[in-house]
């Protein structure tokens, strides 16, 4: 068990450094890296060649998921600043006065959408001041956003945490993207009753029960079907698009009396719903016609690595590095829809002088701090893989739990996520972990890495550093642990679900 343990410290680093210190996702990682540098160099028997090599695949692994994340923010930033999120958020209060539709248009399939192209808090950050405006209680307007955006964050930011999965473990979205999107549908089913229960008890629950579970069977449905024949980075997308117009709908049936006037600029809100609508074409014209992605698909990263051995005997089989496609990436497409949506928001007129240099900067700013974290994290894994460090925790913990793995396996997931603050560096750490214990355990190895993703996406959003973001736009700064201790019992709720899920589908399997 010693290997195991110590194997264990660069993890239970990063766990003590955020949850009890405080620090920061980037001074966590950075000293869990070190920690596991040096535990590889000093027992384990890495070797400068097989330490360059692991690095090497490291930053590759970093760059395939990186180019997701800083196009997906700059195509946030360039909505955000034309002012096309703020119109959309301000339509939304005059479909309905029921308060009951109110937070499932708004706190679900508006935060979900906001989460499928944004994530990084947005979700939070733009729906909470909206519902406080229409009468939420602050606590409220936090909470409804962040439970129910959960479904959407694995495919959300254009699939950066599922590209993390992929790149990590070098499987295929043909594997894994079915049984994540599977497990996921089925969280998205009662995400809408946990919201109205949220807002308005049990009470609430009865009244709009039918409404939130065909909303959420709508949106798991789309999101399940486009991520599984190969759209996976468009999945929590087009799903929360078609939850949002399924829920129009049914708003207009469920008006209520209105406090508002009703009216709409449909030409404003046409506009601001522009960008989204070049998203969608420029994907489909990239991922669904073969001329193009073949004349895109030319400019391709890949290495060879050789056989990489331990002192101790451990071996790294010789492989070829995950092929990364430069032109017609996931991330390639967000920065052509985001070019592409700054010219149609100029030529409309929506940005003011200075606009450009605001969404650079603004978009470098926000995503230095995940993109250090992301990297070091990456680092770590692999190093620790390479070493033997992964196949010692995998044998401990299959040795541990046995035949409980399968509902062990989420709550692994979800304990990344909330350590880390993010579905993605969750994904980096325990993905490699996650996938050994199962092979060693006989069990699908795609079944297994779905509960991971699924776990730590729906957890990510109890992450202190997001609830950080809810409370400070909501005017409830200090009262984290409060708005904490009131989302746990969902969360819990959600991923036991996944747990139990995951049970019955490795051991119907077995």
């Amino acid at each position: 068990m010693i290997p195991f343990l110590l194997a264990l410290i660069p993890i239970l680093t990063i766990l003590v450094l955020m949850l009890g210190l405080r620090w920061s996702a980037v001074r966590a990682s950075i000293a869990g890296y070190l920690v596991g540098l040096g535990l590889a160099i000093f027992y384990f028997g890495s070797g400068v060649e097989l330490l360059a090599y692991a690095h090497l695949k490291a930053l590759l692994s970093s760059l395939d998921v990186l180019m997701i994340i800083w196009a997906a923010f700059l195509f946030y930033r360039v909505t955000d600043e034309a002012g096309a999120v703020a119109q959309i958020g301000q339509a939304l209060p005059h479909l309905t006065a029921d308060r009951g539709m109110q937070s499932l248009v708004i706190g679900w399939g508006f935060a979900s959408f906001l989460q499928s192209v944004g994530g990084f808090g947005v979700p939070v950050a733009v729906v909470a001041p909206i519902l406080v405006g229409l009468g939420f209680p602050p606590i409220t307007a936090i909470i409804v956003p962040s439970i129910g955006s959960g479904w959407a964050v694995t495919f959300g930011s254009l699939g950066s945490a599922f590209q993390a999965l992929l790149s990590t473990t070098g499987y295929t979205s043909d594997m894994l993207a079915f049984p994540s999107a599977l497990f996921l549908g089925v969280a998205a089913l009662i995400t809408g009753l946990l919201v109205l229960h949220i807002t308005a008890g049990w009470r609430g629950v009865f009244h709009l029960a039918l409404v939130a579970l065909l909303l959420g069977a709508v949106m798991g449905f789309i999101q399940m079907v486009v991520a599984a024949n190969g759209l996976w980075n468009t999945a929590a997308f087009m799903g929360s698009i078609a939850g949002l117009l399924t829920s129009f709908g049914l708003a207009r049936l469920l008006r209520g009396k209105q406090s508002q006037d009703g009216s709409v600029d449909g030409n404003l809100l046409s506009v601001a719903l522009s960008g989204y609508a070049i998203l969608v074409i420029i994907t489909l014209i990239i991922q669904m016609i073969p001329d193009v992605k073949h004349l895109l698909g030319g400019l391709v990263i890949q290495v060879k690595i050789p056989v990489l051995t331990t002192s101790l005997g451990y071996v790294t089989p010789a492989a070829v590095s995950k092929p990364i496609s430069l032109l017609n990436h996931a991330g390639a497409v967000l920065l052509y829809a985001s070019f592409l949506a700054y010219l149609v928001y100029w030529l409309a007129g929506r940005f003011q002088k200075g606009s450009f240099g605001k969404i650079v900067l603004g978009t470098v700013k926000r995503v230095q701090a995940p993109s250090l974290s992301i990297v070091f994290m990456v680092c770590m894994a692999v190093v620790m893989e390479t070493a033997g460090m992964t196949e010692a925790l995998a044998r401990g913990l299959a040795e541990v739990t046995g035949r409980l793995f399968p509902l062990v396996s989420p709550w692994i997931g979800a304990l990344g996520a909330f350590m880390t603050g993010s579905n993605t560096n969750s994904n980096v750490v325990f993905a490699l972990l996650q996938l050994r214990t199962a092979q060693l355990l006989g069990y699908s190895v795609a079944t297994i890495l779905a509960a991971q993703t699924a776990g730590a996406g729906l957890a990510s959003v109890i992450a202190p550093a997001k609830i950080v973001v809810g409370t400070s736009t909501a005017d409830l700064a200090g009262r984290e642990g409060e708005v904490m201790l009131k989302m746990l019992p969902y969360i819990i709720l959600l991923v036991l679900l996944i747990s139990l899920l995951t049970a019955v589908g490795v051991w119907v399997e077995v």
